[in-house]
């Protein structure tokens, strides 16, 4: 069942990075690590960096993708997000949090999640 989760996760991770490049999106960075957590995806449009969570499932049966991302995950995400963007030097950008959610590869972007 893991396998399959992260082959399905991966699935979503990449159907979500070309959705992004459809619409305009550089992608700066994918499955960002460091010793906190990892982000998903880190884009770029418009002078905003945006950090992208990416949630995938087959159905809906128990819930939304997007419901996983709770308090503590986004806080652990902005966490994550402040080291890159200190480590990069990205003082004069726009910070975004959106989730992308793949449910049966029907993708549902949203922007500014938190």
């Amino acid at each position: 069942m893991k396998v399959f989760n992260k082959i399905k996760g991966q699935r979503g991770e990449d159907l979500s990075a070309a959705f992004l490049k459809k619409n305009g999106y550089k992608i700066l960075c994918r499955n960002y690590r460091n010793k906190i957590g990892e982000i998903d995806i880190i884009a770029e449009k418009k002078n905003c960096i945006i950090f992208v969570e990416v949630k995938a499932r087959s159905s809906a049966m128990f819930g939304l993708p997007s419901e996983a991302v709770d308090d503590k995950k986004q806080a652990k995400i902005r966490r994550v997000a402040e080291v890159f963007m200190l480590d990069k030097k990205y003082q004069n950008k726009e910070v975004c949090f959106d989730v992308i959610e793949v449910l049966d590869d029907e993708i549902n972007h949203i922007e500014n999640a938190f």
